[in-house]
């Protein structure tokens, strides 16, 4: 009689274990569906330059450009392929990222210095997302110095 307890309460046991197994294993499964099922594909396009432009520290030719875009990526990075011409790449670091809501049509917001024009911000509405672009210090710093210069001199 014993041993019929013992059977008893192993097979109690192994059952139990079974359905904490069950368990868990449907707990890990519901957690990481909505990750899954939140995953967004890259971004893709096409547009044109019709000047050349600054892109972060990368001067851009005028042309017709693909880009892509992974907002998942760890190291958020624009990526432009040249199309036309000679075949040229650019990896754009993207410093800041907006959510935004669907607005007419997509644009590049340029920003005018001595240097030339910079792109400050791609506007993708039918994404959801506005990607936003600094001004290297360095061209800062130049008219920062070019306005003191200016200054002190007129005194």
């Amino acid at each position: 009689m014993t041993s019929i307890r013992k059977m008893t309460s192993l097979r109690k046991m192994k059952t139990l274990r079974n359905f904490a197994y069950a368990a868990v294993l449907a707990a890990a499964t519901f957690n990481l569906a909505p990750n899954l099922a939140s995953a967004q594909e890259p971004v893709h396009g096409k547009f044109t330059l019709t000047h050349d432009v600054y892109w972060g520290k990368a001067k851009v030719p005028a042309g017709d450009y693909a880009f892509s875009f992974d907002r998942n990526a760890i190291s958020p990075v624009l990526n432009l392929s040249k199309l036309n011409g000679a075949r040229t790449g650019f990896m754009v670091l993207v410093p800041a990222m907006d959510d935004i809501k669907t607005s007419d049509e997509s644009r590049l917001l340029l920003e005018s210095t001595a240097d030339g024009s910079y792109v400050t911000a791609m506007q993708l509405p039918e994404f959801g997302m506005t990607l936003h672009f600094g001004i290297p210090r360095v061209v800062e710093k130049q008219i920062a110095k070019a306005g003191t210069g200016a200054a002190g001199s007129g005194q």
